[in-house]
């Protein structure tokens, strides 16, 4: 509940102001947090794909130790939930704004 306030809060402030010279500043002021969120979700892919072939090691390793084969299961899903949140943030925030 407490995500869809901060998701609905962020998603109001970005919306645009409706003059075009207004636009226009407001395309600018983000051209940055779009490169730095780029940058901070190809740097999070990167290091999502080495945890994912590190729980992918732990889990063949695993042998009959049920315990770490059920810590690299949970390993994995994190990532992939995590890979989620982060690539389909973008389109929940064009999703409130529009």
């Amino acid at each position: 509940m407490l995500l869809t306030t901060v998701l609905s809060v962020s998603a109001a402030s970005a919306m645009p102001p409706s003059t075009t010279t207004d636009t226009a500043a407001f395309d600018q002021i983000l051209q940055p947090v779009w490169k730095v969120y780029n940058f901070v979700k190809y740097i999070a892919t990167a290091i999502a794909a080495i945890f994912m072939v590190f729980a992918g090691i732990k889990f063949m390793t695993s042998g009959n130790d049920m315990m770490q084969r059920e810590n690299a299961k949970s390993m994995i899903g994190y990532v992939v939930i995590g890979l989620i949140v982060i690539w389909a943030a973008p389109f929940v925030v064009q999703l409130f704004a529009s």
